[in-house]
């Protein structure tokens, strides 16, 4: 039998979709990249995602998938205002700090991951997260040792995008160095900076220390705290700790 033309394409078109319809009925066929990061082999985090698996050709959408923390919390941390954040791509992060002087790009994705997650992270690279990362961590119960790293691993990027609802940096006065009082806008990377070891601050506080970018006063307010009770109990500290 000689098919004509047009009965031949029709054949042609109907192998076509019939084969495109049976491969998504079987889950053979796509049209869209599933990124799934590899997982821990041993250890307390077996079968976990790893967030050093995370790479640039990543969106935020891909990283909420893998490790449940939200794509508008990563770009917040970020600053990336998207109205899509599920889309964003981590890679865009290195043109978006272009002018960073440190790199800002998917290593800082990974930290901020593995930070906010409380999964494992090798720090040794020397990676580095914006301020307006550190609101969003601060309530994440970081152990002493990430705290530490983020109080020298954290840039202020002058002219760079913030993240809308995280409070801006305070600048702390020449007065309130020379002078170490405690005050309202005293943040806890001064009070460590004053000598006064994170175990005690926790002591005092009964509660997890939080991000260094954090004031004291605002976190008594956020924990239900008095904060005329723990001022005099932090500054007696600070006194000891005065060279």
């Amino acid at each position: 039998m000689t098919l004509t033309s047009k009965p031949l394409a029709a054949l042609v078109l109907f192998i076509l979709l019939g084969g495109i319809f049976f491969s998504s009925l079987m889950g053979w066929f796509q049209t869209e990249s599933t990124k799934i990061a590899a997982t821990f082999t041993e250890g307390e985090f077996a079968g976990q995602a790893n967030p050093a698996d995370i790479r640039g050709s990543y969106t935020l959408g891909d990283v909420e998938k893998n490790f449940g923390v939200p794509a508008a919390v990563v770009a917040q941390a970020f600053g990336v205002s998207d109205p899509n954040p599920a889309a964003y791509a981590v890679k865009n992060l290195e043109t978006l700090y272009e002018n960073s002087p440190v790199e800002i790009g998917t290593d800082s994705v990974r930290m901020f991951v593995a930070f906010y997650t409380g999964l494992p992270m090798d720090l040794t690279a020397g990676t580095f997260l914006p301020d307006s990362a550190l609101p969003l961590l601060s309530d994440r119960n970081l152990s002493s040792e990430r705290l530490a790293y983020l109080e020298t691993h954290t840039v202020a990027l002058e002219g760079a995008p913030a993240a809308s609802e995280a409070p801006a940096p305070e600048t702390v006065s020449t007065e309130a160095e020379t002078d170490r009082a405690l005050k309202g806008k005293t943040t806890f990377g001064e009070v460590l900076s004053w000598g006064v070891s994170p175990v005690t601050v926790e002591q005092i506080l009964g509660q997890p220390l939080p991000a260094p970018s954090v004031t004291v006063k605002d976190f008594c307010v956020e924990k239900g705290l008095s904060f005329e009770t723990i001022k005099p109990l932090l500054q007696a500290e600070i006194d000891k700790a005065a060279p």
